[in-house]
Order: C-alpha cells, then sequence, then structure tokens
C-alpha cells in the first residue's frame, strides 16, 4: 500500500494506443517494464496525461492488470477522478482489488470557496475507501484552489497519504505545508511535485519528498534527485537545464502529450505516438524542433542518443 513516507520519483504513465486508437497493452508492458529500468519509485495511471476520460472502465482494468504485472512490485497509483462519487467509488473498489497501491483524487470544475472544496473532498474521500489517497492540487486544470488550511484539514485522514502540489506559483505553498508538518500543525504526508517537472529542482530544495511527472526522459529526474541529495547542486542544474527545452515544449497545454508520445515513440518506450480522438497531431514544422532538440540534449546527455527518425 501506498504510505505518507513515499519518496522518489513517480512516473504518471501516458496510455498507449494501436494508430486505429486501440489499447496497445504491448506498449503498455514494454513502457512499464522501461520505466523501473528508468529508477522509478512508482507509477501512477489514468491521470490528466493518461487520457482517461476516453477510456471506459473495462480498458481502464486492462491497463491497470498490464502495468500491475510488469511493475516489479512498485506502487501503482490510480486516477479516479470524476464530477460524481460514484464512478469514483467503482473504480477505486475495482482497482484496490487488483492490487493497487492507492487512488488519486482531483476536485471537479466549479468549486468555489475553503468549504466547498473541502466537503466535496471530504466526500470523495468516504467514496473511495478504504483505498489510501493522494490529493492532487492542480488549480490550472480545475479552477479549484486549495488553502494550506484545507490541505492540513484533509491531510488528517489517514488514508491521505500524498499531496500532488501542482498549484502555481506553487513553491512557497509547499514550504507552508513542509513548515505546518514540521511544527506539528498538520499531519506528516509526503509531498511530490508535478507540473511536468518545471520546478523540480526547486521542489526538492524546498522540501518535497518526490516528483510526480511523466517526462520523456524519467532516468534525468532519477539522476537529478540523487545529485541534490549528494549536495552537487550544480551538477544538478546543469542536467536539468539540458533537459528544459524538451520539459518546457511538453508542458504545452493540449499538444504537450502528443510531443510527449512522440519522444516516447522516438525512445522505443511505446511502439505508437497516436492520442485517442479527439486530439491534437504535431505538424511537420514541430516535429522537426522536437528533433532538433533532442539532437542538441544528447549533446549534452548521452540519454537523448536516438536512431535518425525514420
Amino acid at each position: 500500500m501506498l504510505t505518507a513516507d513515499a519518496k522518489g520519483v513517480c512516473v504518471i504513465c501516458p496510455t498507449p494506443f494501436t494508430p486505429d486508437g486501440a489499447l496497445d497493452e504491448t506498449s503498455a508492458a514494454t513502457m512499464t517494464e522501461a520505466y523501473v529500468a528508468a529508477g522509478a519509485t512508482g507509477l501512477t495511471i489514468l491521470g490528466i496525461m493518461g487520457e482517461a476520460p476516453k477510456l471506459d472502465q473495462e480498458e481502464a482494468m486492462a491497463l491497470l492488470r498490464v502495468v500491475l504485472r510488469h511493475a516489479q512490485g512498485l506502487p501503482v497509483i490510480v486516477g479516479v477522478s470524476a464530477p460524481g462519487y460514484a464512478p469514483m467509488r467503482a473504480l477505486a473498489a475495482r482497482a484496490m482489488e487488483a492490487g493497487a497501491a492507492g487512488v488519486m483524487i482531483a476536485p471537479p470544475s466549479g468549486l468555489r470557496g475553503d468549504d466547498a472544496a473541502l466537503a466535496w473532498l471530504q466526500g470523495a474521500a468516504e467514496a473511495v475507501a478504504p483505498a489510501p489517497w493522494v490529493l492532487q492540487d492542480f488549480p490550472q486544470a480545475n479552477g479549484v484552489h486549495l488553502s494550506p488550511r484545507v490541505i492540513a484539514a484533509l491531510a488528517a485522514d489517514p488514508r491521505c497519504v500524498m499531496l500532488k502540489a501542482e498549484d502555481w506559483p506553487g513553491l512557497d505553498k509547499i514550504a507552508t505545508l513542509v513548515g505546518m508538518m514540521a511544527k506539528g500543525e498538520m499531519r506528516r504526508i509526503a509531498i511530490y511535485g508535478g507540473n511536468g517537472g518545471l520546478f523540480l529542482p526547486e521542489e526538492t530544495l524546498r522540501g518535497a519528498d518526490g516528483v510526480m511527472t511523466g517526462y520523456a526522459f524519467p532516468e534525468m529526474l532519477v539522476r537529478l534527485r540523487a545529485l541534490l541529495a549528494e549536495g552537487q547542486r550544480e551538477a544538478a542544474m546543469d542536467l536539468f537545464e539540458a533537459h528544459l527545452p524538451l520539459i518546457r515544449t511538453e508542458h504545452q497545454p493540449g499538444l504537450g502529450l502528443a510531443v510527449r508520445k512522440y519522444v516516447l515513440a522516438r525512445r522505443g518506450i511505446i511502439a505508437h505516438p497516436t492520442l485517442r480522438a479527439p486530439a491534437p497531431k504535431l505538424s511537420d514544422a514541430t516535429r522537426a524542433e522536437v528533433e532538433a532538440m533532442l539532437a542538441r540534449l544528447a549533446r549534452r546527455d548521452p540519454l537523448a542518443r536516438l536512431p535518425a527518425a525514420a
């Protein structure tokens, strides 16, 4: 089970599809094995970047079963966010029965004010019981701003084990929560950054326990955290800055997942860069820009040395 002591790199997994839009279970297996080999300490499926709304529940369960078979014991978190409690309850129950380590919940759009957000999320936590759960704080996606007071109140639930902190700007918020835990003003839970890894060095230095994102080179995330832990801040920043153009390009709203899947396919981690329709497609110009970024990155990080594009 997922616990509040979690640390490291939890990779957000995309959902692989074949060119005709069918679930690609073979790629789901190779993807999972690649993330394990990269040093991931956990995996998350059916998140915002997992195209979860485009899957029916049977497809979601098929994906989970493949990932669990190939995760070599790593904890697998399942996104169960939905506008209402009934689908969350159903998916959480099936996921936990299949072997998931926990579930992730984000509030729906439309909640206004601390009291409304707190009440809805407390109800959601009851709906997914007895599963351990991760709170996703991502106001850029849903417009719901969670104050430190609300997060502390939710953390009082012993099944709330992690915050995925994606508020922006959010570094002071992370520092506030870390300080509240140090003073005993809120229960200790793990804090993981997100936002594609754009602020990973700063989040780590502010006290975050890890990162939960799907950047196409998760090995870099693992190495960067190790360098910071060893006190090699300049080396960590050099590594991060080499990858930053691609991280930024992957983080574009709407188009970012298409870029990420393109790079993952170029790396051989998934077989096809397909997004399930309706979805944006990369233009020839965008693909050329991504190839140029990969070529520049390869001069600074051998990880990005890939065969020539077909």
